[in-house]
């Protein structure tokens, strides 16, 4: 800041003023043309001449004007200001610029924060698809387990039954045998 304001020149309207107030010139400069111009005789009709005109006394009363100008450093002061102008427009400039650049980046964030809900969704569906899909493979399982379950009671009633056939299937052997044998006796005696 103090870098800055040291280029501006600001402190240079403080020096200014000392300088001319040390060596007294300015200001008796100053009075001697202040006081050399309340002597002269006011200007007549005659020497003014045509009102449109300037002369010569006229441009001698703006001669005073720019030495209290310099003195009291309204120009340098003017300038000053006018450099104060330009950099408050800089910083102006700076802070629209960013604005924009802040305003830029709150649209990208708003975007990916977009983009960031979109997947998040994305990823809430899959993993919901596949609790769906789990509880699925876990009801198949579980059916499988059902059905493996009566497929055993049916190969044990199977394997009963056949064991049930075989033992009827004997009593029918050993009775058909007894009947023949007995059918055989029975016409061997005759």
């Amino acid at each position: 800041m103090n870098k800055f304001v040291e280029s501006m020149g600001l402190f240079d309207v403080f020096k200014d003023k000392d300088e001319d107030s040390d060596n007294g010139e300015m200001t008796e400069e100053y009075r001697s043309e202040d006081t050399s111009s309340s002597s002269e005789p006011e200007p007549t009709e005659e020497t003014m001449g045509d009102s449109d005109t300037p002369t010569e006394e006229t441009t001698s009363y703006a001669q005073p004007e720019t030495a209290v100008q310099s003195q009291l450093g309204i120009e340098g002061l003017m300038d000053k200001r006018f450099k104060l102008g330009e950099a408050i427009d800089y910083v102006g400039l700076m802070i629209k610029n960013l604005k924009e650049k802040r305003t830029n980046l709150v649209k990208s964030i708003e975007n990916e924060s977009v983009d960031i809900k979109n997947l998040k969704e994305k990823l809430t569906k899959i993993n919901q698809f596949i609790e769906e899909e789990n509880n699925g493979l876990q009801e198949l399982t579980r059916k499988r387990s059902e059905v493996e379950k009566d497929a055993d009671d049916v190969g044990s009633i199977v394997y009963s039954l056949r064991d049930k056939i075989t033992e009827i299937d004997k009593i029918v052997a050993d009775e058909a045998g007894k009947i023949k044998s007995f059918k055989n006796s029975k016409t061997d005696s005759s």
